[in-house]
Formats: C-alpha cells, sequence, structure tokens
C-alpha cells in the first residue's frame, strides 16, 4: 500500500514515535519494563510488511544500512569513557567481561553439541555470528556482523525470534532477582561497598557533561556522525579483502568503530551530555526498523531447531555467569548488570539497573556502550570459530 521510500520512511518514524510515545502511559511503562522496546520496533514493522501495508524490499533500507548505521556507531562510541569503566572495580568488569567471555564459550558448546540438529548451510553459523555480536553489544552490531558475515533477511528474523524468546526471559529473571538481592548477596557474603562507589562515580560523570543541546552541537553531532562514516567509506576502499569473513563493509563497520573509540578521548566525547548517543540511537532505530521490515516471518519457523540451540547458549552463559559471581562473592547487582550490558545491551541494560536502584540506571549504559564497543569485534570472532565447527560437524 505504501511504496515509495519517502512514505515508507514516514510511516516508520510514525510508528517509532508513537511506541515511544506509548512507553511514556501506565500500561506501555510496565510493558516496557518486560519487553525493551526495540524489540517493537523491529516486530512492528515486521507485521507491517508480512500484511503487505509497506515492502519487504526497498531502496530506502539499503541507504539505511548503509550510512545511518555506520553514524549510529560513531555516536554511540563517542560517548564510551574508558577511564571511568576502568575504575569501576574488579568485580564489575571481572563480571562484564565474563559475561563477554561466556556468550562466545556458549556459542561454540552449544553448536558443537546441538549443531548437528540444524541444516548443513552456513546461514547458522553465521546467523549466530550475528546473535553473538548482538548479545556482547546491541542491535547496531547483531546488523553489522549479519551483512559483514552474508546472513539473510530471514536468518536474521529468525535470530530476532530466538533473542526475544530467551534473552527476554533472562531479562525478566534479572529483574526479578532485585527484590531478592539482600538476601542473595548475604548469603555468600557480597561486598555491597561497591555499589555505592558505582553509584557516586556515573553520577558525577553525569552531571560533568550534561547541558542544553543547542544548534551548533547538533550540527557538530551530525558531523561527526556522517563525517566519521564517509571516512569509513574512503578508507575501506582502500584496504583488501581478507577471505569470506572481512569484506568492505566490514572494514567500513571496524573503521566508524575505532574513529568513534578515538574520538571518545578528545573533548568531543562531551557532546554526549549534548545529545551525541540520543542521536545515534534515532539512527538505531530506524536501522532496526527497516530490518524488521525485510524480515520474512513465516520463514522463521523453518529452523526450529535453533531454539533449542540458542537455548543451550544460553544457558551456558547463565551457568559461568553464577559461578564467577559466587566465586567472586560479588553483589547480584553486578552480576545482573554484567550479563545485561551484553545480552541486552543499552536499551534494556539501564531497566535491569533501575529495578535494582533509580540512580543505578546510568552504569547499565556505561556498561553497554562498552560491550557495544566488543561486539562487532566479538561476533566477528564467534562466526570465525562457528565456521571452523560446522567445517568439523558437516565436512
Amino acid at each position: 500500500m505504501v511504496t515509495s521510500p519517502p512514505s515508507v520512511l514516514a510511516l516508520l518514524l510514525v510508528v517509532l514515535a508513537l511506541l515511544f510515545a506509548a512507553e511514556r502511559t501506565r500500561i506501555g511503562e510496565r510493558i516496557f519494563r518486560i519487553i525493551p522496546g526495540l524489540v517493537f520496533a523491529y516486530f512492528v514493522p515486521t507485521l507491517l510488511s508480512n500484511t503487505g501495508v509497506i515492502p519487504s524490499q526497498s531502496p530506502l533500507y539499503d541507504f539505511i544500512r548503509a550510512w545511518l548505521l555506520p553514524a549510529s556507531l560513531v555516536l554511540l562510541t563517542l560517548s564510551v569513557d574508558v577511564p571511568a569503566i576502568l575504575r569501576l572495580g574488579r568485580d564489575a568488569l571481572v563480571l562484564f567481561f565474563t559475561a563477554t567471555g561466556s556468550v562466545i564459550v556458549g556459542a561454540v558448546v552449544a553448536y558443537a553439541v546441538l549443531g548437528k540438529l540444524l541444516p548443513p548451510d552456513d546461514q547458522n553459523w553465521k546467523g549466530m555470528g550475528a546473535l553473538a555480536a548482538s548479545w556482547i553489544g546491541g542491535g547496531a552490531n547483531f546488523v553489522a556482523v549479519g551483512a559483514s558475515v552474508g546472513a539473510t533477511d530471514s536468518t536474521l528474523g529468525m535470530m530476532a525470534v530466538a533473542d526475544v524468546a530467551i534473552a527476554s526471559v533472562w531479562m525478566a529473571v534479572l529483574i526479578g532477582f532485585a527484590s531478592r538481592e539482600l538476601a542473595m548477596d548475604a548469603r555468600i557474603g557480597a561486598d555491597r561497598t561497591s555499589i555505592d562507589r558505582l553509584r557516586d562515580k556515573v553520577t558525577h560523570f553525569q552531571l560533568a557533561v550534561s547541558r542544553p543541546t543547542n544548534l551548533p552541537d547538533l550540527m557538530a553531532i551530525l558531523a561527526i556522525g556522517f563525517g566519521g562514516t564517509a571516512l569509513a567509506n574512503q578508507l575501506a576502499d582502500r584496504l583488501p579483502e581478507i577471505g569470506d569473513m572481512i569484506n568492505r563493509f566490514t572494514w567500513i563497520v571496524i573503521l566508524v568503530t575505532m574513529i568513534g573509540l578515538g574520538l571518545s578521548f578528545t573533548r568531543l566525547r562531551n557532546l554526549e551530555g549534548a545529545g551525541a548517543s540520543r542521536v545515534g540511537t534515532v539512527f538505531l532505530y530506524t536501522l532496526i526498523a527497516t530490518i524488521g521490515a525485510k524480515a520474512e516471518f513465516a520463514r522463521v519457523f523453518e529452523r526450529p531447531a535453533i531454539l533449542a540451540v540458542c537455548t543451550l547458549w544460553m544457558v551456558v552463559h547463565i551457568v559461568i555467569m553464577l559461578l564467577v559471581r559466587r566465586w567472586l562473592r560479588a553483589p547480584i547487582f553486578l552480576m545482573a548488570i554484567g550479563s545485561q550490558a551484553n545480552i541486552g545491551g543499552a536499551a534494556s541494560a539501564p531497566v535491569v539497573a533501575t529495578a535494582y536502584h533509580p540512580s543505578l540506571a546510568p552504569v547499565g549504559v556505561l556498561l553497554a556502550v562498552g560491550g557495544l564497543v566488543m561486539g562487532t569485534y566479538g561476533g566477528i570472532l564467534v562466526a570465525v570459530l562457528l565456521e571452523r565447527v560446522h567445517g568439523l560437524l558437516h565436512g
């Protein structure tokens, strides 16, 4: 019914605006605490395209992937405060990196144990590489790695379903832990003073950079986002492709991440206080909406065994996290936010953090942005490892 690219973009923006408006209502607030808005941003466009309201293929979708995805990565990594992350404390960092490592280990274990249940084509390990990027970083990493390794839209749609079905349940469990955190911490003799230190440091950081947004700031934010993307495109044209894994698009994703991370050590990172990550998130939500519009939902059920593989994958992650938390005698909050900063990313980590204490929400954002930096690299690493496991299983 709606086919022209400008009209499709307008409709998708209306959908996103309505979703954010719904989040402000009493009922919507309860729903979005359980299911992140990013999930609805994906599946509402899927519903629209699968019912013929908008097309499943459009030049708009290609443009957004080529330009808004890299720009969002630049702006989201621009806010990374590496020194602040390093000062968050040993337990917080160990649990955060344990979450990252357990996602990588869990992918290999699950594919090695249950990979024989899957069809012997290469879309399964490619899709799991994309999902690993999401479970380490976020939606932008999911799309970036999926495009880099050559995962099809139906494969990405299948992985998005696995993400929603499994990761959302785990997030609900983490939120449930908040009502029992004192008892859970007392059971293992956890030292809770680190939580107060985290709260104070993040609060000071937020106050230091926060300021009203003005026109020069917005222009600078857009210039950095699209300028970094244009620079990455120019550099990628001069870099060689390496096998099937490192292609031109992969170089672009790696380069824009490096650009954003490099700028985070300059005064430009203060643009975070003027809304740099918010603009990046606008790009991200628009990108996720177009990915959802391209998904052929009916084809997701062609490979139901992938749910079993991803469930085992998540179980490995959970077991490792609980064991390391007990070994460290760390507060359950640090385990919860370390896990969710990886598995859920910037969209839901603040939700979990807020369940424990409203002032701790920025901690979720800070760690999730750290995961965003590593998500693309972690996803590509998982894809490389699973390609080898695939060869052993089906070679």
